[in-house]
């Protein structure tokens, strides 16, 4: 069946349908999320009908691409999903635990299957005792139901034949025919007769006779006509088929069938089942999807919303936009030098290139832009498992979720996330009973928030539990030899655990398990240049602060001068600048430098020194200090001089020379000359020692 070719009426040839396999396995990818997350956020007691529709509609787009593509497995599997969720729209059964737990297990099993079809040498395990969980809650103890679970349980998990049931009609099931024609005009009619044998518990056919133009199958089937149109239409067009039931006979007309359609249409046996099909849900954080681009022959003439490019591509474009920033920034430097009269209107052009050289740059930018909730959406079901082994009760609440940021810096924030969700429901978190002994509600409570502030982004992990404890913490450091007097910061005591080597297996009882692996979080998001801050209050809760940049292909940046040396500070670290004398810094012990900034003694940092900038003439004038923020610390800078703001495109210096100590980053300048983007983060962990 996976070759399977079909003539369409609207294109006019034959289509080989695995080019539409990639699009098949995104789109199953998505509902499956979405209906991952609609499940968890289920209502057991008040569920409500639009939810309800929104996680059959996600089983039921599934099942129709797989039974159209021959993938029997993942058919049949959510076939019997499909089934019980269908009673449970219907108000024939009450959603419980049992069918939320397996309804997600069937989700991890499906991602398993999906993924072997994909060819990633994933080993699916066997779906017939899930498919039998499934058929006996969906039967709940009617002394007809077991009848379909042996059928389905037996089935293996590909290409499995149906056997065939007793002749007469069983519960719930319907007796149609199935009229398809012209023959003459079809490629694919042998194509219905497999789908009834693949998928189990799709029905039975009878019977099968032509009369030379047409086909009439008669049909044993629960499913409603819509879902059986679902299923035929890329093996024979809706037009050339009609379905009946006791001699009245329906064409399927003024809908569009497709099995990519996500309104799965409303079943023929309770009509008043329409309403209550709704065209959008109000799911959370659900994904659009470019539905209509993954059935350009079927469909014909629909137009998408959406549309899938490759990250590559993407790529290109911003490196091409890096590149016109740069010879924008170039040509408004050499600009500066003509007569502004003689050339009036060449400036004015200028002036123009420059704007729609940053509206096009914010444009390509915003493309790669996700939302957070690609990452946020995969804890709840993670913290549900976690909470359930350890016997906690854990709510997670989440804030921001609509929040931007690159695709990059979101595949990368999600490990050091996972851990941090983990960290608080596994250490932070406590059991019912020690919570309510303490005067709090047994169930915790853990926030996961993102919001933009400056150039950045914020996101923040904070709970409810036991928090830090100053004391063990201090104890801990010294028994391992580390610095750590009674003077230190509570900021500063909070840092320990993300010291390398702070994470052994004695802080897992001694210190809540804060430290397990603190050190990689905050490697890995220093790496993508970002800061870790931490706050605590013992026996109320700890909170853990990540601070990103929204981009990491062009910047807002900061140009100062020292000497002949150009420098870039990223903008979102610069907080002010100022002119001083010589006199208004302090020396003090091992020839450190501070300066007071409003009742503040801040510590000196001279770039002319840290990167041995030569100095070619005398530097008669006074220096000026930009203070600059990282990690919860501020700095001076001493520079010559501020040369202004600009947007500047990141190079990366590792990979195109090496790695160099307080520099993230290189960019070209307007007059082609590279300059140092510096780490603040470094400058400030610098002066810390």
């Amino acid at each position: 069946m996976a070759e399977a070719t079909h003539e369409n009426s609207s294109a006019g040839g034959n289509i080989d349908l695995s080019q539409f396999y990639q699009i098949f396995f995104e789109e199953a990818g998505e509902n499956l999320d979405q209906m991952e997350q609609m499940l968890l956020a289920l209502d057991l007691e008040h569920a409500d009908d639009e939810e309800l529709n929104a996680i059959f509609r996600c089983a039921h787009s599934i099942k129709g691409g797989a039974a159209t593509f021959g993938f029997a497995d993942v058919a049949e599997l959510t076939h019997q999903m499909e089934s019980l969720l269908d009673k449970l729209r219907r108000h024939e059964l009450q959603p419980t635990p049992p069918m939320v737990d397996v309804l997600l297990e069937s989700s991890d099993a499906l991602k398993l299957l999906l993924a072997r079809h994909q060819g990633q040498g994933v080993e699916p395990p066997p779906t017939g005792e899930l498919v039998a969980r499934i058929s006996a809650l969906a039967h709940g103890t009617a002394v007809a139901a077991p009848a379909p679970a042996p059928v389905a349980a037996a089935a293996a998990p590909v290409q499995a034949p149906t056997p065939a049931p007793a002749a007469a009609l069983a519960e719930g099931e319907r007796k149609l025919t199935i009229r398809i024609g012209p023959l003459d005009q079809l490629a694919q009619a042998d194509g219905i007769g497999e789908l009834f044998r693949d998928i189990a518990g799709l029905g039975r056919i009878e019977s099968t006779r032509d009369d030379g133009q047409f086909r009439s199958l008669e049909v044993f089937t629960r499913s409603s006509d819509s879902d059986l149109l679902d299923l035929f239409t890329f093996h024979v067009s809706k037009e050339q088929i009609q379905i009946s039931e006791a001699g009245a006979p329906t064409t399927g007309e003024g809908r569009d069938f497709g099995f990519f359609d996500d309104a799965p249409g409303t079943p023929a046996a309770p009509a008043a089942v329409a309403p209550a099909v709704p065209v959008a849900q109000a799911a959370p954080a659900a994904k659009p999807a470019p539905r209509a681009e993954a059935r350009p022959a079927a469909a014909g003439g629909l137009e998408s919303s959406t549309l899938r490019v490759s990250v590559s591509k993407v790529d290109q474009l911003i490196n091409l936009v890096g590149e016109l920033v740069i010879t924008q920034a170039m040509l408004a430097q050499k600009s500066r030098e003509l007569d502004s009269t003689a050339n009036q209107q060449l400036l004015a052009g200028l002036v123009d290139l420059d704007r729609n050289t940053r509206d096009l740059q914010e444009a390509v930018m915003s493309i790669r832009m996700i939302p957070m909730s690609v990452v946020f959406n995969r804890f709840p079901r993670m913290l549900r498992d976690l909470a359930s082994k350890l016997g906690k009760k854990v709510e997670l609440i989440t804030h921001g979720e609509a929040t931007e940021l690159d695709k990059g810096l979101i595949e990368k924030i999600t490990d050091p996330l996972t851990h941090l969700i983990r960290n608080s429901c596994d250490h932070g978190i406590e059991m019912p009973e020690e919570r309510l002994a303490r005067g709090k509600p047994d169930h915790g409570t853990i926030t996961l928030s993102a919001s933009h502030q400056g150039g950045s982004i914020l996101i923040e992990v904070r709970d409810d539990g036991k928090g830090l404890s100053r004391e063990k913490l201090l104890r801990k450091a010294r028994e391992k030899g580390m610095d750590a007097p009674d003077t230190m910061t509570d900021t500063e005591v909070w840092n320990l655990i993300m010291a390398p080597g702070f994470s052994t297996a004695e802080v897992v009882t001694d210190v809540s398990g804060r430290g397990v692996g603190m050190d990689v979080v905050k490697k890995n998001i220093l790496s993508l240049g970002g800061t870790v801050e931490i706050d605590s209050a013992e026996g109320y809760g700890m909170s853990v602060k990540v601070r990103l940049p929204l981009t990491l292909a062009i910047m807002d940046g900061m140009s100062v001068r020292v000497s002949d040396e150009v420098y870039i500070l990223p903008l979102s670290s610069v907080i002010e600048s100022f002119q001083i004398n010589p006199g208004d810094i302090n020396t003090v012990a091992q020839g450190a430098q501070l300066v007071k900034v409003r009742e503040e003694y801040m510590p000196v940092i001279e770039l002319e020194k840290i990167f041995s900038v030569p100095r070619f003439e005398f530097h008669g004038g006074s220096p000026i200090m930009v203070v600059v923020e990282a990690e919860g610390s501020r700095v001076a800078l001493m520079v010559d001089e501020l040369l202004g703001q600009q947007q500047v495109v990141i190079k990366n210096l590792e990979s195109n020379y090496r790695k160099v100590p307080n520099v993230s980053g290189a960019t070209i300048l307007g007059d082609g000359k590279v300059a140092l983007i510096l780490d603040t983060s470094g400058l400030v962990r610098r002066s810390r020692h």
